[in-house]
């Protein structure tokens, strides 16, 4: 039984399409408030640990009051026991109890080694904790993507656009 509902579900699926809004802006013509969330962002890349990668990447988070969080990627020399930056700066928002506070998370990139001109996009565990975060703060978050230079990936919601297919379950 259970195969044929899953059958249902994507014969549902196949029939519809999927769009993904987003912007690509530069970031002198975003709003004072993401521009500083941006320029957070490039700061907290500077105090990444990527003696491995050479790839510094930062996360800032903008809550609703205005205050600014951040984190950045923390490299260990076993890959998985690493972290990424917007797991970083997520992990220690929801750990203060501001999880539900956050409105705007911007995230930047730098290398030692090659020119990062081009938003970076995150990867799949950090776009599920994403989701989850937006989950908790009831409302989707604006997300700005930019490399150490260059034009900024501007989007609305991480479910809507960067995991519209995320895992979930009600609890």
């Amino acid at each position: 039984m259970a195969g044929l509902e899953n059958e249902k579900r994507f014969t549902i699926l196949s029939k519809q399409s999927l769009h993904i809004p987003f912007e690509i802006v530069e970031a002198a013509s975003l709003p004072a408030d993401e521009q500083d969330l941006l320029r957070a962002a490039f700061e907290a890349a500077k105090g990444a640990f990527a003696p491995y990668s050479g790839f510094h990447v930062g996360c800032s988070l903008l809550l609703e009051d205005g205050e600014i969080i951040s984190g950045n990627n923390q490299e260990n020399v076993a890959y998985p026991s690493g972290l990424c930056a917007e797991r970083t700066a997520l992990f220690y928002a929801g750990s203060i109890g501001k999880a539900a506070k956050i409105r705007k998370i911007a995230i930047r990139a730098a290398s030692l080694t090659i020119d990062v001109n081009q938003p970076p996009t995150s990867c799949g565990a950090c776009r599920q904790v994403m989701v989850e975060y937006e989950k908790r703060a009831e409302q989707p978050f604006v997300v700005l993507m930019q490399g150490a230079r260059g034009d900024v990936l501007r989007l609305n919601g991480v479910k809507n656009c960067l995991m519209p297919f995320s895992f979930d379950i009600e609890i």
